[in-house]
């Protein structure tokens, strides 16, 4: 059966459970398993630009952002602002109350704070970031991450059954598949950005 559409991919997960009673709760299954995608997965695909006008100490992150990667200020020459964690960044504040032109940034909640404030300009920074996994649904029938490895997708979705099947033994093999997917992918992906190191696991039905 080909699996490149939300409807390929319900109708695989109905044949793979073999659970009638289970058939009206499949998309449930496929919203938590890309919940889980968002936590685990890191990959070059979801990295994307955004262009963000800092003219205040707090600017708003894109709807889809999950987790920045760089914010270079379009100044001459351009400037890459330093992430800082936000207790830095308080202690900073608390030490000077200056303005100027931002050098660092930390992430409170869905937001950006740069410091120092920006003073009466406005600046042009450019925001690159990991966007989340666009979600399926009847009007969205795919995605990169489904055309890319719709194992992950299928696995990833039959594992969100266990409430419902309990002590079925397909559930330790579907996990495991599962895990070493998404390992593999990780550290793929990390290869082909030149790093050496895995930051994103995730362990599912061990």
């Amino acid at each position: 059966m080909a699996l490149t559409t939300y409807t390929e991919l319900k109708a695989s997960v109905a044949d793979w459970l073999n659970r009638d009673d289970l058939t009206s709760a499949i998309p449930d299954f496929i919203t938590l398993a890309e919940a889980e995608f968002q936590r685990s997965i890191r990959h070059r695909k979801m990295i994307t630009r955004s262009q963000a006008t800092i003219d205040s100490r707090y600017s708003a992150t894109p709807a889809d952002w999950m987790q920045s990667v760089s914010l270079i200020m379009d100044t001459n020459p351009v400037t890459p602002l330093i992430y800082v964690t936000s207790e830095w960044l308080n202690k900073m504040r608390n030490d000077s109350s200056a303005t100027g032109t931002p050098e660092y940034y930390t992430h409170i909640g869905d937001e950006i704070e740069a410091y120092p404030a920006p003073d009466s300009s406005s600046y042009t920074a450019e925001l690159v970031y990991y966007a989340k996994v666009p979600v399926l649904s009847d009007s969205n029938a795919s995605n990169w991450l489904l055309a890319l490895s719709p194992d992950i997708y299928l696995y990833g979705t039959l594992i969100q059954s266990a409430p419902y099947l309990r002590d079925d033994e397909r559930l330790v093999t579907w996990g495991a598949i599962y895990n070493k997917l998404i390992d593999d992918m990780n550290v793929s992906d990390q290869r082909t950005r030149g790093q050496t190191s895995v930051t994103m696991r995730t362990r599912a039905l061990q």
